[in-house]
């Protein structure tokens, strides 16, 4: 746990020595304002919850958790620190785990940002705030999931262009599979079992359930499974590297 901790203080406070942080912060809250009173007709639908809020999340987190991800190994890879990480006597999973948790916790920050979205709700109406807790835990294993996909594909080339790039590409798989379009194309050739499959790899039906309030082991387990999957695919892409190295 001793190296664990030592590499997340390391990352997390790597993303505030540049402005880059603060901007990303910025953005990510502005964003979710606007999808959530404008785009999501907050003041239209006249109800007090925050459907609007986490109904666009899927869709922005596409983008956003990539964008924290991408630097996680592509830096160190760019700027030559990697090969000096590698040295140091420490197990690459704790490596692996540290870096994840420290990404984690900057997308954790900004979602606890957010709180001033439900104090407005609860001061102009009087919403079911179990079901904003359930969506918020939602959007978090959500997110965390996109991180381990970013993590990993920044693991694999030091341009974090194109680490960003595979993230989205992947995270993106994984958003639609669930969609009517892409099972009815599945469909038209596939047995019913895959096509059930297929559904259940998709974020957005695992995270509708949570964001309506209805906790559920599979879908706990389903985002565990992502993650637990992805960061496992980390470490491998660095262990290949720490051998080849």
């Amino acid at each position: 746990m001793g190296a664990v901790k030592t590499i997340f203080r390391r990352e997390f406070s790597s993303y505030f020595a540049s402005p880059v942080a603060y901007v990303f912060l910025v953005i990510f809250l502005i964003m979710q304002g606007l999808f959530t009173f404008y785009l999501g007709s907050f003041y239209t639908r006249e109800q007090a919850d925050l459907v609007s809020f986490f109904t666009y999340q899927p869709w922005l987190y596409l983008f956003l958790m990539p964008s924290i991800a991408m630097r996680l190994w592509s830096e160190d890879r760019r700027s030559g620190t990697f090969e000096l990480l590698l040295t140091l006597p420490i197990p690459t999973r704790a490596i692996v785990i540290g870096k994840y948790l420290a990404a984690l916790a900057f997308a954790a920050l900004a979602l606890a940002l957010t709180f001033p979205i439900w104090i407005t709700v609860n001061w102009l109406g009087a919403p079911d705030n179990g079901v904003i807790v359930t969506g918020y835990l939602g959007s978090l294993l959500m997110a965390a999931a996109y991180l381990a996909i970013g993590a990993a594909m920044s693991a694999i080339t030091k341009n974090q262009v194109v680490a960003f790039i595979l993230a989205v590409t992947v995270c993106f798989l994984f958003l639609v599979a669930g969609l009517p379009m892409v099972l009815d194309t599945v469909g038209a050739w596939a047995p019913e079992t895959l096509v059930l499959a297929v559904a259940n790899l998709s974020f957005l039906s695992h995270f509708e359930s949570l964001q309506k309030g209805v906790v559920t082991l599979g879908d706990i387990v389903y985002f565990a499974a992502v993650i637990t999957f992805w960061l496992w695919v980390n470490r491998i892409v660095i262990e290949s590297k720490r051998e080849a190295g």
